[in-house]
């Protein structure tokens, strides 16, 4: 299973992170041991001091394709999920200071909690998905698909003019403004249209 991640894809979080808006995707992988599965909590590591949580939807990869065209890239994901993408943000900041890659600011043990996945065909219109998160009882992320500058055909489209999908993969098509620190203590609980997908506990 390959696991990719969008960044900027949500112009409000871009802006609060000082960024630019993209003109095209920017991509980032996380290895298979990133996935946390079945609730499981996430254990907060020594090598960070400022670990913050990214609520995302996701999509699954239904088929195998490559150089795919846009315009038949829906005919390769069929379900949805929901996905915190927890970034170590000091060591993203040094990286990004000094050109290098994100990859332990992204990447690390435990920082892909996945919900289960549903069938995309139980929500009217993908375009058109709110989700949310919730720290400790309080709403701090909400989001919508429309938002996204580039929607979910266009990324599998995209991925796959680099990279060969497979059944299983998954992406993680980036996060709304409203982003966070945790701490050890912290219950995180994300939502797909109101109904509780998600639960990470921070330890």
């Amino acid at each position: 299973m390959k696991i990719f991640g969008v960044g900027r894809n949500y112009a409000d979080h871009a802006k609060e992170l000082g960024n630019e808006i993209p003109d095209e995707p920017i991509i980032f992988t996380k290895p298979e041991t990133a996935v946390l599965k079945n609730d499981a909590p996430f254990y907060y590591p020594t090598f960070s001091q400022d670990i913050h949580f990214e609520v995302e939807l996701l999509i699954r990869i239904s088929k195998e394709g490559k150089n795919i065209s846009p315009r038949f890239a829906n005919k390769y994901f069929n379900e949805i999920g929901i996905g915190i993408d927890f970034t170590a943000r000091d060591l993203q900041t040094i990286a990004k200071k000094k050109g290098l890659p994100w990859d332990i600011a992204k990447g690390f043990n435990g920082s892909a909690p996945l919900s289960l996945f549903v069938p995309l065909a139980q929500f009217p219109e993908d375009k058109n998905i709110n989700f949310s998160i919730y720290q400790n009882k309080e709403l701090k992320q909400v989001g919508n698909s429309k938002q996204m500058i580039f929607d979910f055909s266009y990324l599998v489209a995209y991925i796959s003019k680099y990279f060969t999908l497979k059944k299983g993969d998954v992406i993680f098509t980036g996060t709304p403004s409203g982003v966070g620190s945790i701490a050890v203590g912290d219950l995180l609980e994300a939502y797909i249209e109101g109904q509780k997908m998600l639960i990470c506990e921070i330890k």
